[in-house]
């Protein structure tokens, strides 16, 4: 990963009125403190709009340092060293407590500092690790001695403090990091296959409309089918094209059951990845809890969870094994910051039900914040790891690094480092935006975080299909989507030269610019911690089925979701399981994977395929031109092997060339590679191995 040199804090004009404002107050305090590295990064292309409406609302959350640091971190990779006397030594949370914790003065001291200042106390954390308060921006500037400015960043606009927040007296000093004074928020990533067309996410299928049950299978799950040729010719005639290739997807007009372009079952996923022996043996994850974090929730993810279920022939969900807990505090965050509840009906939905596909009888507690500010997911977490809620929190959301102040990604590792220390794993995807330089417009690189902090598991992305059966993997590919137009739509004439719409999504990747390599990614190079630690599915082309109630189509529908959204709670099900299987709380996930052996996760390579799509134009009086399979596929990065296949869009009746395992820079290789991580996990050979790891006893 690469930052560029363009990016900076703030204006020196901007600082110097800051300066100017603050100078005067500051130069009477006697011990003033500040909040260091609490300035987030703005591009230099930003348009700076000027101060932030003083009379505007805002809420600020304030946490407090935790005590003695150095011992805590030190006892954190001790835990997960093994031959030490801490490994796997959970602490309870009073232990936690008595020795990290802040104190109830502490929280007092800095409450006190803020009311003082006219600001309205919101909440105050029982176990005093912050402190949330409200009110106007006037009020938050004179409480830090900030300059909060609006800025317009890619058509939106956002503000932020232009420099670090100050405090005087005792309170400064308690003080670790303050959120909200920049409302930059997480994004869901979720991902539905896009009609190229429109760029759009295809419209799911109206359950009323299929009748009956079909087995509980919609679409195809043959995804990838044999080669095949079509002539595109104009008004009949010339110019035409003639392609040659793998076919993705069924034909446009198949039925219920083979529905296009394609989709899994649970069935058929338990079955590729070896689910169903684990299922088997008794290993559903009973008696295990997986908390689902996410924002807004769902209104109606009960009654589709359970038609899911019902349809699927898994465990209905009742009151004794799903729960909903509501948190969080109100932000003032609208659609046009960023916090829309409907972005997040889909991630809840998925979250809920694939992590229940994969561990049918495990409990799911999910977590809903109040929107997808910062301050409210990580309280969200928070609540999830320091109450000991289960053994494993999934999170199918994040932000690019690069974009986050450094006291902010503090906050996210320290609540996954006290998951790890209370004996559960924190897992995040890792994006599906590739290295971001699309998304970017090409400004920087970055991995996402949370999932780049060091005590949480990164799970990346693949794309899936299986054989002729539908029963094992026939190949998997790293997860990474470019588009290429070869046909307009019917009578499909040709598009001379083929129009490359270029990369689409694929998963998140890459080496921290921020934390510092773990130990138990010593065998890798380099000094920054390296995203992912492990993948699974999450191509959206090679996606999984979903119910999900749609109020446009009149009711409830099945579509096909991916994403490495998709990736995150079908992993956390799974060392759910492993949790289940070994008896014991195993803590964070990562650890354990470099170390296993290598029949316990399967290497996801770079794949190619002798039958990637070739074509010859012919357009008289000119010569017929070659296109070979690379032009096709363009842009490559450092993709060399991949796999593309044509596909006829069911929507637009457009044909397209289709490649898997193009990822932006990043790429699919033999062993780690930053795309799929150490690879899948093989189901009963995959926690068999993890049960053999873990220490003898619990603690």
């Amino acid at each position: 990963m690469f930052r560029s040199k363009h990016w900076q804090r703030g204006s020196t004009l901007a600082m110097l009125c800051l300066f100017v404002m603050t100078s005067a107050s500051l130069v009477l305090a006697a011990n003033v403190h500040a909040i260091a590295n609490n300035t987030p990064r703005i591009p230099a292309n930003a348009q700076n709009l000027g101060p932030e409406n003083a009379s505007k609302s805002m809420t600020v959350t304030v946490w407090l340092r935790q005590h003695n640091k150095a011992e805590l971190d030190a006892l954190a990779r001790s835990m997960y060293q093994k031959g030490s006397p801490n490994y796997h030594r959970w602490l309870t949370r009073d232990q936690y407590a008595a020795r990290f914790a802040p104190t109830a003065q502490e929280a007092s001291t800095v409450r006190d500092y803020l009311s003082a200042r006219g600001l309205k106390i919101a909440s105050v954390d029982k176990s005093n690790h912050f402190v949330v308060a409200q009110g106007r921006v006037a009020d938050v500037q004179n409480a830090f001695h900030v300059q909060i400015n609006r800025f317009k960043i890619n058509g939106e606009v956002r503000h932020a403090n232009l420099a670090d927040p100050m405090m005087e007296g005792d309170a400064g000093a308690l003080v670790s990091s303050v959120q909200g004074l920049s409302n930059r928020v997480y994004v869901p990533h979720v991902a539905r296959p896009i009609d190229p067309n429109s760029g759009k996410p295809y419209k799911g299928v109206p359950l009323a409309a299929i009748g009956g049950n079909p087995n509980g299978l919609f679409f195809a799950g043959n995804c990838l089918r044999s080669a095949q040729t079509h002539t595109f010719k104009t008004r009949g005639g010339n110019p035409r094209a003639t392609y040659t290739g793998n076919r993705f997807g069924s034909d446009i007009d198949s039925g219920v059951g083979n529905l296009p372009p394609c989709g899994y079952s649970p069935a058929e996923v338990q079955s590729a990845y070896g689910l169903k022996a684990l299922h088997k043996a008794g290993w559903t994850g009973k008696g295990q809890t997986i908390v689902i974090v996410d924002a807004f929730g769902s209104p109606t993810i009960r009654k589709d969870a359970n038609t899911f279920s019902s349809l699927y022939g898994l465990p209905k969900l009742t009151a004794n094994n799903f729960g909903i807990i509501k948190v969080g505090v109100a932000t003032g965050c609208t659609p046009a910051d960023g916090c829309n509840p409907a972005n997040w009906v889909g991630e809840t939905t998925l979250d809920v039900e694939w992590a229940h596909a994969v561990a049918p009888d495990a409990n799911i507690l999910l977590i809903a914040a109040k929107d997808n500010t910062f301050t409210n997911l990580d309280l969200a977490v928070f609540l999830a790891a320091s109450n000991q809620l289960g053994s494993v929190i999934s999170n199918s959301y994040g932000a690019p690094e690069v974009l986050i102040s450094p006291a902010e990604l503090i906050v996210q590792d320290a609540n996954n480092q006290i998951a790890a220390i209370l004996g559960a794993s924190a897992n995040y995807s890792t994006g599906d935006d590739g290295d971001f330089s699309v998304a970017s417009g090409g400004e920087f690189t970055s991995v996402s975080t949370p999932s780049s902090s060091p005590f949480a598991t990164a799970v990346g992305g693949t794309s899936l299909f299986l054989n002729s059966a539908k029963t094992a993997i026939k190949l998997q590919t790293g997860w990474g989507n470019n588009e290429t137009r070869i046909a307009d739509v019917s009578p499909n004439p040709p598009v001379i030269p083929p129009l490359r719409l270029g990369f689409v999504f694929g998963a998140g990747g890459g080496r921290s610019g921020f934390f510092a390599k773990p130990s138990y990614q010593r065998g890798l190079p380099g000094a920054g911690r390296h995203v992912p630690d492990i993948g699974y599915l999450a191509d959206p082309f090679t996606g999984v089925e979903l119910i999900i109630t749609d109020a446009s189509a009149g009711g409830q529908v099945v579509e096909v979701i991916g994403g490495t959204s998709l990736a995150c709670p079908m992993f956390s099900a799974l060392w759910a399981i492993a949790n289940q299987a070994a008896d014991q709380p195993l803590g964070l996930a990562a650890p354990f994977l470099y170390d296993l052996p290598s029949d316990a996760i399967t290497d996801v390579i770079d794949e190619t395929s002798s039958k990637n799509v070739t074509g010859t134009i012919f357009n008289p009086p000119a010569s017929p031109q070659t296109v070979t399979a690379d032009d096709l596929a363009e842009p490559l990065e450092n993709t060399v092997n991949y796999v593309s296949a044509m596909y006829n869009s069911p929507f637009s009746t457009r044909w397209f060339v289709l490649t898997f395992g193009t990822d932006t820079s990043l790429t699919t290789a033999p062993g780690w590679d930053n795309v799929t991580g150490l690879g899948t996990p093989n189901g009963l050979k995959f926690v068999q191995a993890v049960v053999a790891a873990a220490p003898a006893a619990a603690h």
